[in-house]
């Protein structure tokens, strides 16, 4: 993740924008006498908020962590239609 200053993100916005759009995760804007906030592409927020929706679910997380578990150990079931 990029930290950048306020001002540095003030002088040019559009190339902060263009960095989370093409490629990195996020962007922090750190502002010295305030709160810092972060920056980030729409497909990153939506990814985000995708997950902390399936993850919602004790049934569905844990669903989920078995998956992980199976395709991290390599015991995969093929399906074909």
């Amino acid at each position: 993740m990029k930290v950048i200053s306020f001002t540095d993100a003030n002088k040019d916005f559009k190339a902060v924008l263009d960095t989370v759009n093409n490629g990195t995760d996020a962007v922090v804007i750190n502002r010295q006498n305030d709160n810092d906030a972060v920056v980030m592409s729409l497909a990153h927020y939506n990814g985000l908020m995708e997950t902390l929706y399936l993850l919602k679910s004790s049934a569905n997380a844990a669903h989920l962590a078995k998956s992980v578990e199976q395709y991290e150990s390599s015991k995969l079931n093929s399906k074909t239609k």
